[in-house]
């Protein structure tokens, strides 16, 4: 006389067989964020290379014996912080707007 594995298996628990679903359904949602996250890099990468680039203008001059240290642009102007303790306001036409002076307080 054989024995089957079928007599010899003994009924999980109920709160394994709850962990072993819960296990199941959090396997399912991974997936499926997996799915979504490389769905959306798909879809929406190629979009990316559609932004409009800023456009510089031709020149901005700076004051001589300047150099910039840092460049910034918003909708219709450019700031450039100079070497001087300045920051230099252009227009996108790069004709000067405004010149401040940044100041450092005094400790």
């Amino acid at each position: 006389m054989s024995v089957t594995s079928k007599e010899t298996e003994v009924p999980l628990p109920g709160s394994v067989v709850l962990l072993k679903w819960l296990v199941i359904l959090l396997t399912a949602s991974m997936i499926g964020g997996v799915i979504a996250v490389v769905w959306l890099l798909v879809t929406r990468l190629p979009q990316m290379g559609q932004l409009q680039t800023p456009v510089l203008p031709e020149s901005l001059v700076l004051p001589p014996d300047v150099s910039p240290r840092a460049v910034t642009m918003g909708t219709g102007w450019i700031a450039v912080v100079g070497s001087d303790d300045h920051i230099h306001i252009f227009g996108t036409d790069g004709r000067p707007w405004a010149d401040i002076a940044i100041t450092r307080p005094e400790p």
